[in-house]
Parts: C-alpha cells; sequence; structure tokens
C-alpha cells in the first residue's frame, strides 16, 4: 500500500488489520506477577495495546511502519507497556514520532546500558540499531505513535522473553519512576 488513509483521532489506519495485545499475551513482563493474575481474573483480560503494520515492499530501501496504541492503566504499581524487542537485523534502527497522549520509550542497549526518553504528543524518538525497545504509557490517556523502520528490520521478542529489560517504570505516590527490575520492591 503506498497511500494509506489515516484517522489520528480515532488512531486507526483505514483498511489495515488491527492486531490486539491482552494481558494474557503479556505474562511474564510485569514485576508484580500476583497483581498480573489478579487483574487477569477481575478485569477480564484487558486491552493492553494495538498495533496496526503496513509492509509495502521487501526491497533493500524500503521501509515499514506501524500505529502503536497502548491503553493506560497499571498492572499493580507498573504501568501498561508493549512487550519490547530487538531487531533480528539487528544494525536497524527505528523512528517513533508521537501522536498522542505521554509516555516512556524505555530503550536497553545489548551491553546493557538502559536509557528512556519522553514519547507522546509532540515529540519525535530514535531508537539506535542493537538496542531493545518497550514503549510505555503514563499517561491517563491512550498513548498513539507512528514507528518507521527498515523492511529489513524484523522483530526479534524471544530475547526480551528471555531476559526482559533492566528497568522497569513504575507509578510512584502519583509520580513516575524508572527503578533497576533487580531494586524493585
Amino acid at each position: 500500500m503506498l497511500h494509506v488513509p489515516f484517522n489520528l483521532d480515532a488512531g486507526l489506519l483505514a483498511g489495515v488489520p488491527v492486531v490486539e495485545r491482552r494481558l494474557a499475551d503479556l505474562r511474564g513482563i510485569f514485576h508484580d506477577e500476583p497483581a498480573f493474575e489478579r487483574m487477569l481474573v477481575e478485569q477480564e483480560n484487558p486491552l493492553v495495546y494495538t498495533v496496526q503494520t503496513v509492509e509495502p515492499g521487501e526491497g533493500e530501501g524500503d521501509l515499514h511502519y506501524g500505529l502503536g496504541t497502548i491503553m493506560p492503566g497499571c498492572v499493580g504499581d507498573e504501568y501498561f507497556m508493549t512487550r519490547g524487542h530487538l531487531h533480528a537485523w539487528r544494525p536497524a534502527a527505528e523512528v517513533y514520532v508521537g501522536l498522542g497522549g505521554s509516555g516512556l520509550m524505555v530503550m536497553e542497549s545489548e551491553r546493557g546500558e538502559s536509557t528512556v526518553a519522553p514519547i507522546g504528543r509532540g515529540h519525535i524518538v530514535t531508537v539506535p540499531g542493537n538496542t531493545a525497545h518497550r514503549t510505555v504509557n503514563t499517561g491517563a490517556e491512550p498513548l498513539r505513535y507512528l514507528g518507521i523502520y527498515p523492511a529489513r528490520a524484523g522483530h526479534d521478542y524471544a530475547s526480551i522473553a528471555e531476559r526482559n529489560f533492566r528497568v522497569v517504570v513504575l507509578e510512584r505516590g502519583g509520580e513516575v519512576a524508572v527503578v533497576e527490575r533487580a531494586g524493585v520492591r
């Protein structure tokens, strides 16, 4: 598809399938497993985020893009987020354009260095190659963003599933806190 109509208010790309990720799809990424299990039952497997992906070509210079929407919410004290991934082709960078809401992009180099950057309306984040990344909604409304990446990039979710990220983003007394996973209490 070379032209895709876009409804910014609804956060939808016309004619592009919507993939839903519900809480049960995110087992193992939140630090508070008992809170995860309670929410899964009490809130009947809530929707955490959606993604629409457009892959117009596979040529060397082609680009793919995806529209993501993360709902507001927390599992215990940890904000809703994406699973996170590395690119299968590790040198691939990705650009995220914030369209609405507010949140953080958590990035972790393959050497284990973690950084965070604001993402939301009015923010653009560049994720360098060889960097795992996860998007977190820290606001009260849906976080919407567009991610643009090389067609060759691919997605490696398995590496993150094995080790997760070293930092977590928590709600602490009405404020956003980024803490080391090992130190979460």
